[in-house]
């Protein structure tokens, strides 16, 4: 493990600037039971997840705090425990193993993206078997993820699986490497093609005319938040993952927390009106999860900062992280006849 915290080093990837004490066994409490590196001695094959903060919000068109989500993410698991009543399960026995915090440069943003791409390579490379969880950081984020994953599986096809408000398909030669282009820098850069992206939750008045036509120019898939809710949300996830599978090699899922509705996220940087209830957000996310060929994962564009006194956001990207485990570990479980 020693060499595997060197690569990580050597990848940008520091320690997170919050960890919580282990006091013994973790009794069910979600603070106690998220493993750091630094304290994992079993091997590699037995790490069922990892999750990599990546704390950049200066790339965001709109002013963010969204560097500060992966602190809150971990501050807020207090409040959470890893038995899930709805489901009658708990996450206990998956080893989850919190890698840390990419280290952003101070000032230059296409050197912190670099570095998101570096350390994502990083981590594919270290631990091909884990699900990859990324806690941003702005939509930005994505995209530099996204092109490391392509970078150690070049001979795959990779599509995206979004849950957004937005199209994120913004010029990049207008609005730089922002949150507002992920997609579109993805798919002008041939890493990914417009016909395998996937976005549910679109609604209202939130993107402009030219950013639709370049979405049907490139046959991106638009599933508006109006017809997942007549089609069924979760019938919607299901169908659509199964058509993308077919499509692709891998799939990566990217989580934007302004698809939900201001009233139930306000402390995100482009809050609206119209958008997913936490619930049904909650339930697609499962569904997720409960696919087999689920690896990957980012839940980006929460600013703490923004948030009310309570934490709703905060706490609504903590349960959507628990809620993609617990599909995790239902389908484990059918497969082992549990």
């Amino acid at each position: 493990m020693t060499e595997i915290r060197n690569q990580l080093q050597q990848a940008f990837i520091h320690p997170a600037e919050w960890s919580w004490t282990k006091n013994g066994a973790h009794q069910g409490r979600v603070q106690h039971w998220v493993h750091t590196i630094e304290k994992w001695e079993k091997s590699i094959e037995q790490i069922d997840a990892v999750i990599l903060g990546l704390p950049l919000s200066r790339s965001s068109i709109s002013v963010s705090g969204a560097s500060e989500y992966p602190l809150a993410f971990r501050k807020g698991w207090k409040g959470f425990s890893t038995y899930n009543i709805d489901e009658s399960i708990d996450l206990a026995p998956l080893n989850v193993v919190d890698l840390g915090d990419v280290a952003m440069h101070g000032t230059d943003i296409v050197e912190s993206q670099k570095r998101i791409q570096q350390a994502m390579e990083a981590v594919l490379q270290a631990f091909p078997s884990a699900i990859t969880i990324n806690i941003g950081g702005d939509h930005s984020v994505t995209a530099s993820a996204v092109r490391g994953l392509k970078a150690v599986t070049d001979n795959e096809t990779i599509g995206i699986f979004q849950f957004d408000t937005h199209l994120d398909l913004r010029d990049p030669a207008e609005n730089g490497p922002s949150n507002g282009t992920p997609i579109r820098q993805l798919i002008e850069a041939g890493v990914v093609k417009g016909n395998h992206v996937y976005n549910i939750g679109l609604h209202g008045y939130f993107n402009s005319p030219d950013l639709i036509h370049y979405a049907k120019k490139h046959s991106v898939n638009m599933i508006t938040l109006n017809k997942a809710r007549q089609q069924g949300i979760v019938q919607t996830v299901r169908r659509a993952l199964a058509s993308l599978q077919q499509q692709v090699d891998r799939i990566y899922v990217t989580v934007d927390m302004d698809v939900l509705d201001v009233s139930f996220a306000p402390g995100v940087p482009a809050s609206t009106p119209g958008g997913m209830f936490t619930h049904e957000l909650f339930a697609a996310l499962l569904e997720v999860g409960k696919h087999d060929e689920f690896k990957h994962i980012d839940f980006v564009c929460l600013d703490p900062l923004k948030d009310e006194s309570a934490s709703p956001t905060v706490k609504a990207g903590i349960y959507s992280f628990l809620q993609v485990l617990s599909g995790v570990i239902i389908t484990r479980n059918q497969i082992n006849g549990t």
